[in-house]
């Protein structure tokens, strides 16, 4: 089924009408520079072992299995100026009209925010009193293409199934217009109130900005510092359950071939929860998390990563762990090394 839904969605795809608009990324931009990080990011490496079950009518026999860990990349995370468009080309033209549509409805007219471009700075005047580094973006988190490879490439239990789903829209915030403008609920959240908690990097000597309110406005003097916290937030909403905007959460994979222990929640700083790969604009063949001490930088961590259109996006890479079905009944797992 999945399989079938990549195949259609590719189709769709290589042959929809663009319009005059370059395209920064394209699916087949996306798989490419995929595979140019997997290397570095997917730090593919057996971990253990699984023990099952498996019985006849006369008896039964334990069996193993190699258990193994790697990073996935399971979305793709665009920050970006205008509604409804994305840098990746495909989604801007399939999804691109809808987000508008949602944003520029009866909710959209009752924003204070112009919903048709919110503006990628606001610079201050005599008569105006917002932040010059205050930066708002739009942002989504799509399944990436390359999700489903397991499940075509047939990896006999060496790969482990993503989460996501190829070119699936897991948060948008065109439909989010209410939450990713006005911070509302976000603004009740202790983590955005109280100066400190779940930062971007390491409060108070050195940081981004903060997590919270998980909004696409940030206060930031580089744009590609403004973009990734964007994205970083984008990341954290849909890799939970129960957050209060209107979005898919990451869940399963329900494969019943394997066992498959998937990552936690994301987690800001922390590699072992997920990583980046920057697609656009800058193509990028290596993985980090964001907050990088740049102080000490002669161009800081954005130089070279400005886009003159302000469109950024990112490949989110996230650990997993799986193994072989070896019997009827799982007994147990080992690890002979901490993974990731």
């Amino acid at each position: 089924m999945r399989a079938t839904i990549l195949l259609a969605t590719l189709l769709l795809t290589l042959h929809w009408p663009q319009g005059s608009q370059a395209a920064s990324l394209s699916t087949a931009g996306i798989v490419a520079q995929t595979s140019n990080a997997a290397f570095a990011c997917m730090q593919w490496r057996p971990v253990g072992l699984c023990f099952w079950l498996e019985c006849d009518l006369l008896s039964c026999t334990v069996n193993s299995s190699l258990k193994v860990g790697h990073y996935n990349p399971d979305l793709v995370v665009s920050a970006y100026n205008v509604l409804g468009g994305n840098p990746w080309s495909e989604m801007r033209a399939t999804l691109g009209a809808a987000q508008r549509a949602a944003a520029q409805g009866l909710l959209g007219r009752l924003l204070p925010v112009p919903v048709d471009s919110a503006g990628n700075r606001t610079e201050g005047t005599h008569n105006r009193l917002d932040h010059r580094n205050l930066l708002f973006r739009e942002t989504d988190a799509i399944g990436h293409p390359l999700t489903l490879l397991p499940d075509v490439g047939g990896a006999g239990g060496l790969v482990c199934p993503s989460q996501a789903t190829p070119f699936v829209p897991y948060f948008q915030s065109g439909v989010n217009a209410l939450a990713w403008r006005l911070e509302v609920p976000e603004m009740l959240y202790p983590a955005s109130l109280i100066p400190g908690l779940r930062e971007v990097g390491h409060w108070p000597l050195q940081t981004w900005g903060g997590l919270y309110p998980r909004t696409g406005w940030t206060t930031q003097s580089e744009e590609p510092k403004g973009a990734a916290i964007n994205a970083q937030r984008a990341g954290d909403i849909v890799t939970r359950t129960g957050q209060p905007h209107v979005y898919l959460p990451l869940q399963g994979p329900f494969t019943p071939d394997m066992r498959v222990w998937p990552p936690g929640p994301l987690v800001e700083g922390n590699a072992r929860t997920g990583t980046w790969q920057m697609l656009a604009p800058r193509a990028e063949s290596s993985c980090a998390v964001f907050g990088t001490n740049d102080l000490f930088s002669a161009v800081g961590w954005g130089g070279g990563r400005v886009d003159p259109g302000g469109d950024y996006a990112w490949t989110l890479w996230r650990p997993y762990q799986c193994c072989q079905r070896e019997g009827q009944v799982f007994i147990t797992d080992i690890n002979w090394t901490g993974y990731p």
